[in-house]
């Protein structure tokens, strides 16, 4: 990454949060959802923490929570690194705002649609024998004949590290949006290619000279925390894998590597926590579940 970069990166909580979540900036997040569910004309953010249905269910924390003016609902998130249990996270997230339907009184179940879009700095283990296939698509299914069973839960995956088309390659609206965000805080001017208002738009929020004195403090307070993990995840990888190789012969080489990385996120995890960090935020960027971070508490 260059200290000069011109625009934001949207792969930093401070960046995506900057372009996609500011009532501000809700054009850019509804342009970008319109891929999804045709022409949607409003949203309106919903707060990003929720409790489900009593005091003592857990706590869940969205990236961005929206609703549109038909009443369905989006949750995006961004995950930088992998985390084991990440897809029965996002199932569980999407059963809140299902709940939150729940009518008092008389109600006959209707329910509206709720999406989950999953952006991912990473490939799941699953996704590494399709390299160029970048874009998953779930709903329920009947498992014989593959036909669709329920319609109004649908899970999206966007494995941005395939997504490698160049811009004169570039198909449609959505493929624009997924350069856009895997290349901005590369580039240094808005591509001839996406001359579109909504782009423009896109780069005039992200231009990093444009932001007030507190947000560019914070945000490279971020990059510097993106970059320290990100380095130490690269350096736990590498170690784990050296360690994994020496205790090959006693526990398997990919069962040796796997633990080498694991004991050097926990220790990363542990350093983390020192500093004050939120334990959320760790979980996001270590790939370690809740508990796991937890148990490291002193």
């Amino acid at each position: 990454m260059s200290d000069t970069e011109k625009y934001i990166n949207p792969f930093i909580d401070f960046g995506f949060k900057k372009i996609f979540g500011e009532e501000p900036n809700k054009d850019l997040l509804l342009d970008s959802l319109k891929e999804e569910q045709g022409q949607i004309t409003g949203i309106t953010y919903l707060k990003n923490e929720s409790l489900g249905a009593n005091q003592a269910d857990r706590k869940a924390i969205f990236d961005l929570y929206c609703i549109d003016e038909g009443g369905e609902r989006f949750i995006v998130e961004l995950q930088r690194t992998a985390q084991k249990y990440f897809k029965d996270r996002l199932v569980y997230y999407a059963t809140l705002p299902i709940t939150e339907q729940a009518k008092q009184g008389d109600w006959n179940f209707e329910l509206k649609a709720v999406y989950v879009i999953a952006i991912l700095d990473f490939v799941f283990d699953e996704g590494k024998a399709a390299p160029t296939k970048y874009r998953y698509d779930a709903k329920l299914t009947e498992i014989n004949d593959c036909q669709v069973f329920y319609n109004k839960l649908y899970f999206i995956y966007l494995e941005m590290p395939k997504f490698n088309k160049r811009l004169e390659e570039l198909g449609s609206h959505f493929e624009q949006w997924m350069y856009v965000l895997k290349h901005l805080n590369k580039l240094e001017r808005i591509p001839g290619a996406l001359q579109e208002r909504i782009f423009e738009r896109l780069f005039e929020v992200a231009e990093l000279a444009k932001l007030p004195t507190e947000q560019a403090r914070n945000y490279q307070e971020s990059m510097k925390h993106y970059r320290d993990i990100k380095n130490s995840l690269d350096t736990a990888e590498e170690k784990g894998r050296e360690e994994g190789i020496e205790k090959g012969r006693e526990e398997g080489l990919k069962e040796g590597i796997e633990k080498g990385i694991q004991q050097e996120k926990l220790f990363i995890a542990q350093q983390m926590l020192q500093e004050g960090l939120d334990v959320g935020l760790i979980a996001r960027l270590t790939g370690l579940n809740l508990q796991q971070i937890r148990q490291l508490k002193p």
